[in-house]
């Protein structure tokens, strides 16, 4: 049988698409490659974005700015001495970029300068923190990324 060069291009066009949609069937199917959005609602978040340069800008300009290491006990934040501790307000968002059921948040209420997230709430991998948070009417951000083992 012989087949001629409209048949066989034919052929491998059926080939090609059928490869193709082999794989976003596949994709689509498994839970494995989950492809949520980083946010639910992405332009509401995108719209507030030049406030979101101002609090980063105010906890950049800061002369003490806010430590965040982690330690064997767990991610340990310490906010600038000159800062009196019951007067900051706001929260830490720790978010897991590889499953957002592991995302939570934690809010500031300080008695010392320290605030501690102990290691119990963690598992290894990476971790994104966003501390968003108040001091007399000014309001910050401060963003970290953490590997934990």
């Amino acid at each position: 049988m012989k087949i001629n060069w409209g048949t066989a291009i034919v052929i491998a066009f059926a080939f090609f698409m059928t490869f193709i949609l082999y794989f976003v069937f596949k994709v689509q199917s498994d839970s494995k490659y989950d492809n949520d959005l980083v946010v639910e609602e992405y332009y509401k978040h995108d719209s507030h974005f030049g406030d979101e340069m101002i609090r980063i800008q105010n906890a950049h300009d800061l002369v003490q700015k806010p430590i965040i290491s982690y330690t064997s006990e767990g991610i340990q934040i310490v906010f600038p001495t000159d800062f009196i501790p019951n007067k900051i307000k706001g929260t830490v968002s720790l978010y897991r970029p590889s499953n957002k059921k592991l995302d939570f948040e934690i809010p500031i209420s300080l008695s010392t300068s320290t605030l501690l997230i102990p290691n119990k709430s963690l598992v290894g991998g990476r971790w994104d923190i966003n501390m968003e948070w108040q001091y007399e009417g000014k309001s910050y951000l401060t963003k970290r990324e953490f590997n934990l083992e």
